[in-house]
C-alpha cells in the first residue's frame, strides 16, 4: 500500500509542472474552438481567367511555330539528303530525285516532281508553295519563226559571237537566260583580266545549268582566251598547285602523292584517279595544267 502511494506523492517542481501543462491544454482547447482557421475563400472571374489561359495557349502556339525549321524558296533539283529529310521525304523518295538528277535531267514542274519521287499528296501540298524553278521554266521565252527555222543548223566557229565580247543584251537572246544570269556571266568574265580561256569556265557561273550552257555554246565561244600560265602537273609544287581554282591543299597533297606513287602522270585525265579530286571541275582545272 506504501508502495502504492509513492506513485502520487510528487514535489513541489513536478507539480507546478503538471499544473503548468494543464494550463496550456485548457489554452489549446479554447483556441480550436473559437478561433476560425477556415481559409478565405478566393473569388475568380472566370471570364478574365480564361482571357487569360486563351492567352498563355497562343503564346504556346506561337513559340512552338518559331521553334519550326523555316523553310524558304528553293530549287526542288538541288535537295540533298540533309535538306529531303528536314522537308519530311523518305530515304526511298531522296533517292529516287538524286537518281533521277543522275541522269542529268531535270524537274520542271510539281506534278514532274511527285511522279519521280512519289511523295504523297499532303506533303507534295505542303512543300510545293516554295519550289522555285528556274525563270526558264516559269516564263519561257516565246520561239520566233527565226529559231524555229534554223535551230536545227549549228553554227559553226565563224558564225557563233565571242563569249569575251558578248553583251548581256546578246546573252539574254539564249532560252533559259535572263537579266540576272546575263549579268553573272559578264561579272564572272571581268574577274579575270583578259576574260575567259575557254567555253568550260561556263560551268562556274552560278545558276546555269547544263541545258543552258550547252545553249550558250551553240551561239556563243571563247575566240580571244586570256592567257595563262600552265603549270606542269609533273613537276608543280602543293604550292602552286594550290593556286589553281577548285585545288585545296588536301587535293594539292593528294595529286603529290599519287604522283610519287605512279612515277608521275601521263594524262591529264589521270587526275580522276586521284583522291578527293573533284571530278566535276576536271575540265576547267585542267585548262591550267599542262604534261611535259
Amino acid at each position: 500500500m506504501r508502495n502504492f502511494k509513492s506513485h502520487f506523492v510528487f514535489t513541489k517542481e513536478q507539480r507546478n509542472g503538471i499544473f503548468l501543462l494543464l494550463i496550456i491544454i485548457v489554452v489549446l482547447q479554447f483556441v480550436y474552438f473559437f478561433v476560425d482557421f477556415s481559409a478565405e475563400e478566393v473569388i475568380v472571374n472566370e471570364e478574365e481567367f480564361k482571357r487569360y489561359e486563351a492567352e498563355i495557349d497562343s503564346l504556346r502556339q506561337i513559340a512552338i511555330e518559331e521553334s519550326k525549321p523555316k523553310i524558304y524558296p528553293f530549287n526542288p533539283n538541288y535537295i540533298t539528303d540533309f535538306k529531303g529529310a528536314t522537308l519530311g521525304m523518305s530515304i526511298e523518295e531522296i533517292d529516287k530525285l538524286l537518281a533521277f538528277r543522275n541522269k542529268d535531267q531535270w524537274i520542271n514542274s510539281t506534278k514532274q516532281f511527285q511522279e519521280v519521287t512519289g511523295v504523297s499528296d499532303s506533303l507534295l501540298a505542303e512543300i510545293s508553295p516554295y519550289f522555285k524553278f528556274p525563270q526558264w521554266v516559269t516564263k519561257p521565252k516565246p520561239k520566233s519563226s527565226f529559231n524555229k527555222t534554223f535551230s536545227n543548223t549549228p553554227k559553226t566557229y565563224a558564225q557563233k559571237k565571242d563569249l569575251n565580247t558578248a553583251t548581256a543584251a546578246q546573252l539574254q537572246a539564249v532560252n533559259g537566260i535572263g537579266e540576272k544570269l546575263s549579268h553573272r556571266i559578264i561579272n564572272y568574265r571581268d574577274k579575270f583580266k583578259g576574260g575567259f580561256v575557254a567555253d568550260a569556265e561556263l560551268q562556274d557561273v552560278y545558276g546555269l545549268t547544263p541545258e543552258v550552257i550547252s545553249r550558250i555554246k551553240e551561239q556563243f565561244t571563247v575566240k580571244t582566251p586570256r592567257e595563262i600560265n600552265k603549270l606542269n602537273l609533273n613537276t608543280a609544287t602543293s604550292e602552286e598547285l594550290v593556286t589553281i581554282q577548285h585545288i585545296d591543299y588536301e587535293v594539292a597533297y593528294n595529286i603529290i602523292e599519287y604522283r610519287k606513287l605512279h612515277e608521275g602522270f601521263r594524262t591529264l585525265n589521270e587526275l580522276s584517279k586521284v583522291k578527293g579530286f573533284p571530278i566535276n571541275k576536271l575540265e576547267i582545272i585542267q585548262l591550267s595544267l599542262q604534261l611535259q
